[in-house]
Formats: structure tokens, sequence, C-alpha cells
């Protein structure tokens, strides 16, 4: 299922990153660039983290920025970055994060089996081990494809 979502275009490693925002703003770009999204999608994600601090922040090492379907999400997506090196969101019990998953929905429920599929694998934790250690996207696609 979440090979719908999540391929060669929508799933990214980096060694580095400047900070959180910069993050979320290359997860994203691949949802931008095939109109998944709107950029003021990003910005609320900001805004949200600005006012409510990292709540996305899921376990050490797992961060799952989101906003509303209202706030610019033109269809359902997802994707992935994976930052080598890890950077802090300001979560104090899960820094430093290594996995951004982007998740984009278009309403209350359609993501739903997406969320269920990626608590799995956010739960096994030999997959995201293998996930943390890949230097290719296809390594990370070869994990996520199972799911």
């Amino acid at each position: 299922m979440l090979a719908n979502y999540l391929t060669q275009q929508t799933v990214n490693i980096v060694d580095s990153v400047n900070d959180w925002k910069e993050a979320i703003q290359l997860c994203a770009s691949p949802l931008l660039a095939n109109n998944t999204i709107f950029p003021n999608y990003i910005e609320k994600i900001f805004e949200l983290h600005e006012s409510l601090g990292p709540y996305y922040v899921l376990a050490p090492g797992i961060a799952m920025p989101h906003a509303r379907p209202e706030h610019g999400v033109n269809q359902l997506g997802l994707s992935m970055l994976l930052v080598k090196q890890g950077v802090n969101f300001n979560s104090a019990d899960n820094d430093p994060v290594y996995l951004i998953t982007l998740l984009a929905a278009i309403d209350s429920s359609s993501h739903i089996e997406i969320l269920t599929q990626l608590a799995t694998l956010f739960g096994e934790s030999n997959d995201m081990q293998a996930i943390f250690n890949a230097q290719h996207c296809d390594q990370i696609l070869t994990v996520t494809n199972r799911y």
C-alpha cells in the first residue's frame, strides 16, 4: 500500500540539513512538484510548530509533519526524507530525528490505511534500522514496499 505513495520521486536521502525547517522543506519538495500540496501547507506546519511545539515528532528519530487538509492539500500523498546525521526538532525525548515522513491528507478518513501501515512499519525495529542505515532510496523502498 505504501508503494502507491513512496516512490523514487517521493523518497530522498541527504547527509545533513541546517535545521528542522529545511528538513521539512526538502521532504515536502516532491509533493509540491507533483501538486499534492501547495506552499501554504508547509507554512502552516511551520506555524503549528511555533505555536504547539514539535507535535509531529512521534518517537525517537521519527517525525511525521502534517497539517489539516484545508491548509493546502490537493490530493492524498506521502513523502519521506532520511537525514543521515539527524536534525533537532526541539523534541527533548525524541531528538535527533533521522526520518521525516510528510503526510498530506485530503479529508479525515482517506489516510487511515496509510497511517496504519506506517505505524506497523515504525514499530518494526529491524525494518526501521534498515531504513536508518540506508544509503540509497532503493534500500528504503525495499522496506516500505512490504507495507
